[in-house]
């Protein structure tokens, strides 16, 4: 693997001069501030970054990487928490320029650029009243989160985000590229719907967007004392209402804005609702919620952009992160007696833990048909160490890493792969279990030397 250093100046020109967008060197001034992603754990060195603007210049560098022996990463939100979007001396290929959002009324789908952030295109869609299954936090790429799976709000009732996506336009590693859709390149376009960036790089993305214009959302929140007793409610209650209404239960230290003050700096059991139903049913489906009085119950009609963006506030880039996360198909005494002992030890204030529903919609898909492995799995569980102190890094992984091996013990085995660190090869097997092999196969059609390599690596 050479690094780029060993490269001439004159086929780092010839490559820059390929490219409409630019290069950023570790030379230039804006290198600094260029090697910053969401996580400022994360802290690489590339040697040097492709800023593309349009497929051309994603060509031109795949090209450029492979031709060299670079090391390559591929950079869409840079939100990774692993910080998969970077590399120490090799090239980042930067998606950032490479925006648009076009929705199409007459059949409900939206086309985003390989570089878009959610909140860009949750804008856009709602208004036309339409939204994509995507994720909790509205600054993460579009390109990351799709690849991976994407679990949110809507999951029970319109499925994971890679359940509504029609097609794609990527580059290979052999710079050619291709679209991949249901008839075009089959292969291809089941093993991008959660099989991570391991095939290609992305430049387009089209989805199905759905009716979704506002919602009933909000936070209800218990002392940390009750979480066993909501978690058992919850787990049958989850399950067992409308689809229309989604709700992950959180463990977390109140903040100081917006919550009221005697709420601050205390921990909590907290439910974050969301309801896509009629807002003439939503205050009897939630009636056995109120029922359970909770010490603040804050959930009225916003529109859906506003509950999407509603933590990113207080999260935003610049924070010491780390995570574990497991999938679970119960939640017994000893996964709620576990939940009571480290949410009650939350180590920092920003720290948390959040188990995601899955049931509903996404439950309806085969196991086979896209690379997500579980889909009878009841919860996406994650432990999410945040601070935005270095000093306090280690401790915020600790927590993390106790609570983890605490809880996977009663876990189904694997983990969303957008929640995971590097943990190695073997979690990574677990997380796509029966469909690893097919994933190998199709890796080694059209990337069998393994040049897209920095992600949740699917070996040739």
């Amino acid at each position: 693997m050479k690094n780029v250093k060993g490269l001439s100046p004159e086929v780092i020109n010839s490559f820059k001069n390929k490219l409409v967008g630019s290069i950023v060197l570790p030379s230039d001034t804006t290198y600094k501030e260029t090697r910053k992603v969401y996580n400022a754990m994360i802290d690489k060195q590339p040697g040097v970054f492709a800023m593309c603007e349009n497929t051309a210049d994603v060509i031109a560098s795949v090209n450029f990487g492979r031709d060299n022996d670079l090391l390559v990463a591929i950079r869409g939100g840079g939100h990774n928490g692993a910080g998969l979007g970077l590399c120490n001396d090799g090239l980042v290929i930067d998606l950032s320029g490479i925006k648009f959002v076009e929705v199409d009324t007459q059949n409900n789908t939206v086309k985003v650029g390989g570089g878009n952030i959610w909140n860009e295109v949750d804008k856009a869609t709602h208004e036309f009243g339409l939204a994509i299954p995507s994720g909790m936090v509205s600054t993460t790429g579009v390109g990351g989160l799709t690849l991976g799976g994407g679990i949110g709000y809507l999951t029970r009732k319109y499925g994971l985000t890679i359940d509504n996506l029609l097609e794609a336009d990527m580059v290979l590693a052999d710079g050619t590229l291709v679209t991949v859709n249901a008839t075009n390149n089959i292969d291809l376009f089941w093993a991008i719907r959660g099989g991570g960036g391991n095939f290609g790089v992305v430049t387009s993305f089209t989805f199905q967007a759905h009716p979704v214009k506002m919602v009933m959302g909000g936070p209800t929140l218990w002392p940390i004392e009750k979480v066993e007793e909501i978690m058992a409610w919850y787990n049958t209650f989850i399950q067992e209402t409308s689809e229309n209404l989604n709700g992950f239960i959180a463990t977390m230290v109140i903040p100081e804005s917006p919550f009221p003050a005697h709420l601050h700096n205390k921990k909590f059991c907290g439910i974050v609702w969301c309801y896509v139903g009629d807002p003439d049913n939503f205050e009897v489906l939630f009636k056995p919620v109120l029922a359970l009085n909770p010490v603040f119950a804050h959930v009225g009609e916003m529109p859906y952009p506003a509950i999407q963006s509603m933590f990113d506030g207080l999260l935003p880039q610049g924070l010491q992160w780390y995570w574990r996360a497991d999938f679970f198909n119960e939640l017994g005494p000893e996964v709620r007696a576990g939940h009571l002992k480290f949410g009650s030890s939350i180590p920092t204030p920003l720290s948390q833990m959040h188990l995601y529903p899955l049931g509903g919609a996404a439950s309806r898909i085969g196991a086979e048909e896209t690379p997500w492995a579980y889909r009878d799995a009841k919860y996406a569980g994650v432990y999410i160490g945040v601070d935005p102190d270095p000093k306090n890094a280690t401790k915020i992984t600790n927590w993390c890493k106790s609570y983890y091996e605490a809880l996977h013990p009663y876990a189904a085995g694997g983990a969303y792969s957008n929640f995971m660190m590097e943990e190695g090869q073997e979690r990574v097997k677990a997380s796509y279990k029966h469909n690893y092999n097919r994933l190998v196969k199709i890796k080694n059609t059209y990337d069998p030397n393994n040049l897209f390599r920095v992600n949740q690596n699917i070996k040739p």
